[in-house]
Protein backbone atom coordinates (compact mmCIF):
# COMPACT_ATOMS: atom_id res chain seq x y z
CA UNK A 1 0.00 0.00 0.00
CA UNK A 2 1.18 3.29 -0.69
CA UNK A 3 1.85 6.29 1.46
CA UNK A 4 -1.24 7.95 -0.36
CA UNK A 5 -3.89 5.38 0.47
CA UNK A 6 -2.74 4.99 3.74
CA UNK A 7 -3.13 8.90 4.33
CA UNK A 8 -6.65 8.62 3.20
CA UNK A 9 -7.56 6.04 5.20
CA UNK A 10 -5.94 7.69 8.03
CA UNK A 11 -8.04 10.91 7.41
CA UNK A 12 -11.13 8.56 7.03
CA UNK A 13 -11.00 6.77 10.31
CA UNK A 14 -9.75 9.89 12.00
CA UNK A 15 -12.79 11.87 10.39
CA UNK A 16 -15.30 9.10 11.99
CA UNK A 17 -13.53 8.64 15.15
CA UNK A 18 -14.41 12.44 15.71
CA UNK A 19 -18.02 11.41 15.16
CA UNK A 20 -17.73 8.53 18.03
CA UNK A 21 -16.05 11.10 20.60
CA UNK A 22 -19.02 13.10 19.58
CA UNK A 23 -22.15 11.02 19.77
CA UNK A 24 -20.99 8.39 22.22
CA UNK A 25 -22.91 8.34 25.59
CA UNK A 26 -20.62 6.25 27.46
CA UNK A 27 -19.47 6.70 31.11
CA UNK A 28 -15.76 7.19 29.87
CA UNK A 29 -14.64 10.71 30.50
CA UNK A 30 -13.11 12.37 26.76
CA UNK A 31 -9.60 13.42 26.78
CA UNK A 32 -8.59 16.41 24.73
CA UNK A 33 -5.55 17.16 23.20
CA UNK A 34 -3.91 20.22 24.72
CA UNK A 35 -2.77 23.31 23.06
CA UNK A 36 -1.27 26.73 23.81
CA UNK A 37 -2.23 30.53 23.38
CA UNK A 38 -0.60 33.14 23.66
CA UNK A 39 -2.40 36.42 23.74
CA UNK A 40 -1.29 40.00 23.13
CA UNK A 41 0.14 39.88 20.13
CA UNK A 42 -1.43 41.19 16.30
CA UNK A 43 -3.44 38.09 15.98
CA UNK A 44 -5.37 38.60 19.39
CA UNK A 45 -4.93 41.60 21.67
CA UNK A 46 -1.90 44.23 19.65
CA UNK A 47 -0.43 45.67 22.39
CA UNK A 48 -1.42 44.01 25.42
CA UNK A 49 0.85 42.22 28.44
CA UNK A 50 1.73 38.74 27.04
CA UNK A 51 -0.53 36.12 28.48
CA UNK A 52 0.19 32.63 27.92
CA UNK A 53 -1.92 29.67 29.23
CA UNK A 54 -3.11 25.77 27.92
CA UNK A 55 -6.43 24.63 27.02
CA UNK A 56 -7.91 21.84 25.47
CA UNK A 57 -11.27 22.95 24.36
CA UNK A 58 -13.20 26.18 22.90
CA UNK A 59 -16.92 25.89 23.88
CA UNK A 60 -19.02 28.93 21.92
CA UNK A 61 -22.85 29.06 20.20
CA UNK A 62 -23.86 29.24 16.55
CA UNK A 63 -26.47 30.15 14.10
CA UNK A 64 -26.54 28.28 10.85
CA UNK A 65 -28.37 29.10 7.80
CA UNK A 66 -29.37 25.78 6.36
CA UNK A 67 -31.69 25.17 3.14
CA UNK A 68 -33.02 21.78 1.75
CA UNK A 69 -33.11 21.22 -2.21
CA UNK A 70 -34.23 18.41 -3.91
CA UNK A 71 -33.03 14.91 -3.68
CA UNK A 72 -32.53 15.24 0.47
CA UNK A 73 -30.04 17.31 0.01
CA UNK A 74 -28.70 20.47 2.35
CA UNK A 75 -26.69 23.34 2.06
CA UNK A 76 -25.43 25.19 5.45
CA UNK A 77 -23.76 28.42 6.06
CA UNK A 78 -22.85 29.02 9.43
CA UNK A 79 -21.59 31.31 12.09
CA UNK A 80 -20.10 30.70 15.43
CA UNK A 81 -18.30 32.74 17.90
CA UNK A 82 -15.92 31.69 20.38
CA UNK A 83 -16.90 32.17 24.31
CA UNK A 84 -14.13 30.40 26.45
CA UNK A 85 -11.40 28.65 26.47
CA UNK A 86 -11.32 25.55 28.61
CA UNK A 87 -9.22 23.02 30.15
CA UNK A 88 -8.89 20.00 32.21
CA UNK A 89 -10.31 17.92 29.12
CA UNK A 90 -13.07 20.94 29.21
CA UNK A 91 -13.91 21.05 32.68
CA UNK A 92 -12.27 24.14 34.07
CA UNK A 93 -12.72 27.81 32.81
CA UNK A 94 -9.65 29.53 31.21
CA UNK A 95 -9.08 33.15 32.47
CA UNK A 96 -8.30 34.80 29.27
CA UNK A 97 -9.13 38.16 27.30
CA UNK A 98 -11.28 36.30 24.90
CA UNK A 99 -14.92 37.58 25.43
CA UNK A 100 -13.80 39.44 28.78
CA UNK A 101 -12.77 42.92 29.40
CA UNK A 102 -11.05 43.95 32.67
CA UNK A 103 -10.91 48.11 32.65
CA UNK A 104 -9.05 47.52 35.62
CA UNK A 105 -6.18 46.25 33.35
CA UNK A 106 -5.20 48.27 30.58
CA UNK A 107 -3.17 45.04 29.16
CA UNK A 108 -6.35 42.80 29.49
CA UNK A 109 -7.35 44.43 25.96
CA UNK A 110 -10.46 41.99 25.14
CA UNK A 111 -10.66 40.52 21.68
CA UNK A 112 -13.15 38.60 19.83
CA UNK A 113 -12.88 34.67 18.06
CA UNK A 114 -15.44 33.83 15.43
CA UNK A 115 -15.74 31.00 12.61
CA UNK A 116 -17.55 31.15 9.03
CA UNK A 117 -18.29 27.47 7.85
CA UNK A 118 -20.56 26.55 4.53
CA UNK A 119 -20.86 22.81 3.95
CA UNK A 120 -23.23 20.66 2.03
CA UNK A 121 -24.46 17.03 2.94
CA UNK A 122 -27.86 14.93 2.57
CA UNK A 123 -30.70 14.16 4.97
CA UNK A 124 -33.12 11.25 5.94
CA UNK A 125 -36.17 10.38 7.85
CA UNK A 126 -35.20 7.98 10.04
CA UNK A 127 -38.00 6.23 12.88
CA UNK A 128 -39.60 7.75 15.71
CA UNK A 129 -39.91 11.05 13.37
CA UNK A 130 -36.17 11.54 13.48
CA UNK A 131 -34.85 13.02 10.37
CA UNK A 132 -30.13 11.73 10.18
CA UNK A 133 -27.98 14.57 8.26
CA UNK A 134 -24.71 13.57 6.74
CA UNK A 135 -22.26 16.05 5.65
CA UNK A 136 -20.49 15.95 2.42
CA UNK A 137 -16.25 15.80 2.86
CA UNK A 138 -14.63 18.83 0.41
CA UNK A 139 -17.14 19.75 -2.07
CA UNK A 140 -17.13 23.08 -1.83
CA UNK A 141 -16.74 23.66 1.80
CA UNK A 142 -14.74 26.17 3.63
CA UNK A 143 -13.82 26.92 7.23
CA UNK A 144 -12.10 30.30 7.79
CA UNK A 145 -11.56 31.51 11.66
CA UNK A 146 -10.66 35.09 12.59
CA UNK A 147 -9.88 37.01 15.57
CA UNK A 148 -11.72 40.24 16.33
CA UNK A 149 -8.79 42.54 18.03
CA UNK A 150 -11.72 45.38 18.69
CA UNK A 151 -14.73 43.29 19.42
CA UNK A 152 -17.09 45.23 16.78
CA UNK A 153 -17.62 42.66 13.39
CA UNK A 154 -21.01 43.19 12.63
CA UNK A 155 -22.57 39.84 10.99
CA UNK A 156 -25.51 39.33 8.33
CA UNK A 157 -26.73 36.03 7.94
CA UNK A 158 -27.33 34.88 4.22
CA UNK A 159 -30.66 34.52 2.31
CA UNK A 160 -29.61 30.71 1.83
CA UNK A 161 -27.41 28.26 3.22
CA UNK A 162 -25.48 28.00 -0.12
CA UNK A 163 -24.38 31.86 0.83
CA UNK A 164 -21.56 32.82 3.45
CA UNK A 165 -22.43 35.34 6.08
CA UNK A 166 -21.26 38.65 5.28
CA UNK A 167 -19.21 41.12 7.73
CA UNK A 168 -19.18 44.54 8.76
CA UNK A 169 -16.97 46.58 10.91
CA UNK A 170 -13.95 43.92 10.05
CA UNK A 171 -11.24 45.67 8.56
CA UNK A 172 -8.88 44.72 11.41
CA UNK A 173 -10.12 41.46 11.88
CA UNK A 174 -7.00 38.60 11.38
CA UNK A 175 -7.57 34.99 9.55
CA UNK A 176 -5.87 32.53 11.33
CA UNK A 177 -6.91 29.32 10.17
CA UNK A 178 -8.64 28.02 7.39
CA UNK A 179 -9.94 24.07 6.75
CA UNK A 180 -12.60 21.96 4.99
CA UNK A 181 -15.09 19.58 5.79
CA UNK A 182 -13.91 16.11 6.14
CA UNK A 183 -17.29 14.08 7.80
CA UNK A 184 -19.91 14.92 9.73
CA UNK A 185 -23.15 13.64 11.06
CA UNK A 186 -26.23 14.51 12.89
CA UNK A 187 -29.83 13.69 14.31
CA UNK A 188 -32.92 15.86 14.79
CA UNK A 189 -34.98 14.23 17.21
CA UNK A 190 -37.86 16.47 18.26
CA UNK A 191 -38.93 13.45 20.48
CA UNK A 192 -36.54 14.30 23.00
CA UNK A 193 -37.66 16.21 26.63
CA UNK A 194 -35.55 18.63 26.05
CA UNK A 195 -37.38 19.22 22.71
CA UNK A 196 -41.16 20.04 24.14
CA UNK A 197 -44.02 21.15 21.72
CA UNK A 198 -43.47 25.24 21.31
CA UNK A 199 -39.93 24.88 20.15
CA UNK A 200 -36.77 23.60 22.65
CA UNK A 201 -32.94 24.13 23.02
CA UNK A 202 -31.72 20.79 22.44
CA UNK A 203 -33.48 18.75 19.75
CA UNK A 204 -30.68 16.73 18.74
CA UNK A 205 -27.13 17.01 18.05
CA UNK A 206 -24.21 16.82 15.50
CA UNK A 207 -20.46 16.53 15.09
CA UNK A 208 -18.43 17.49 11.91
CA UNK A 209 -14.69 17.10 11.36
CA UNK A 210 -12.54 19.29 9.12
CA UNK A 211 -9.03 19.84 8.20
CA UNK A 212 -7.29 22.79 10.11
CA UNK A 213 -4.25 24.86 8.88
CA UNK A 214 -3.28 27.89 10.75
CA UNK A 215 -1.92 31.17 9.06
CA UNK A 216 1.23 32.88 10.12
CA UNK A 217 -0.44 35.04 12.21
CA UNK A 218 -2.55 32.24 13.86
CA UNK A 219 0.63 31.01 14.57
CA UNK A 220 1.52 33.29 17.38
CA UNK A 221 -1.74 33.30 19.36
CA UNK A 222 -2.02 29.03 19.02
CA UNK A 223 1.60 28.85 19.64
CA UNK A 224 1.51 24.78 20.89
CA UNK A 225 1.80 22.14 19.45
CA UNK A 226 4.30 22.96 16.90
CA UNK A 227 3.01 21.67 14.14
CA UNK A 228 -0.16 22.55 14.93
CA UNK A 229 -3.10 20.05 14.73
CA UNK A 230 -4.47 19.34 11.45
CA UNK A 231 -8.00 18.42 12.35
CA UNK A 232 -10.59 20.12 14.06
CA UNK A 233 -13.52 18.52 15.52
CA UNK A 234 -17.14 20.30 16.43
CA UNK A 235 -19.83 19.03 18.58
CA UNK A 236 -22.93 20.80 19.04
CA UNK A 237 -26.73 20.97 19.68
CA UNK A 238 -30.28 21.78 17.62
CA UNK A 239 -32.94 23.52 18.54
CA UNK A 240 -35.94 22.07 16.33
CA UNK A 241 -36.90 22.90 13.04
CA UNK A 242 -38.76 22.13 10.34
CA UNK A 243 -36.80 20.00 7.22
CA UNK A 244 -38.20 22.21 4.40
CA UNK A 245 -37.38 25.18 2.75
CA UNK A 246 -34.86 27.68 4.86
CA UNK A 247 -34.22 27.89 7.99
CA UNK A 248 -32.35 29.34 10.91
CA UNK A 249 -30.71 27.07 13.46
CA UNK A 250 -28.70 28.00 16.74
CA UNK A 251 -27.01 26.40 19.86
CA UNK A 252 -23.84 25.61 21.48
CA UNK A 253 -21.21 24.41 19.69
CA UNK A 254 -17.38 23.48 21.04
CA UNK A 255 -14.05 22.96 19.15
CA UNK A 256 -11.15 20.70 19.96
CA UNK A 257 -8.48 19.63 17.93
CA UNK A 258 -6.15 16.31 16.50
CA UNK A 259 -4.09 14.88 14.31
CA UNK A 260 -4.50 12.38 11.77
CA UNK A 261 -3.41 9.42 13.49
CA UNK A 262 -0.54 6.95 12.52
CA UNK A 263 -1.20 3.97 10.33
CA UNK A 264 -0.40 1.76 13.37
CA UNK A 265 -3.00 2.84 15.36
CA UNK A 266 -5.86 2.29 12.50
CA UNK A 267 -6.59 -1.24 13.99
CA UNK A 268 -7.69 0.40 17.54
CA UNK A 269 -9.38 2.68 15.61
CA UNK A 270 -11.38 0.51 13.54
CA UNK A 271 -12.47 -1.59 17.31
CA UNK A 272 -13.41 1.14 18.47
CA UNK A 273 -15.91 2.27 15.44
CA UNK A 274 -17.20 -1.58 15.68
CA UNK A 275 -18.07 -0.99 18.85
CA UNK A 276 -19.84 2.09 18.26
CA UNK A 277 -21.75 0.72 15.68
CA UNK A 278 -22.94 -2.08 17.97
CA UNK A 279 -23.80 0.34 20.52
CA UNK A 280 -26.04 2.56 17.80
CA UNK A 281 -28.13 -0.49 16.60
CA UNK A 282 -28.50 -2.00 20.70
CA UNK A 283 -29.92 2.05 21.34
CA UNK A 284 -32.02 1.31 18.13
Amino acid sequence: MNSKSIFKKSLMVAACSAALACFSTGATAQVFPDFTVTEGNPASTPGAFPLSFTADKITGNYVEVITFGPGNTFQVSLRWNAGQYVANNGVTPVVSNLGASDPANPFANQYGLYALFTASGTFAPGPGGTTSFTFNPGGGSSLQVFTDPSTNTLFTAPASGAAPWTTANAGDDILIATGAALAGAGTLDPSLPTCGPGGGINCGSFGTTTSFALTAAGSTLFTAPIPFYNLSFQSGQLNNFTVAGTQTINGSLDVVFGTVPEPATLGLLGVALAAFGLARRRRT
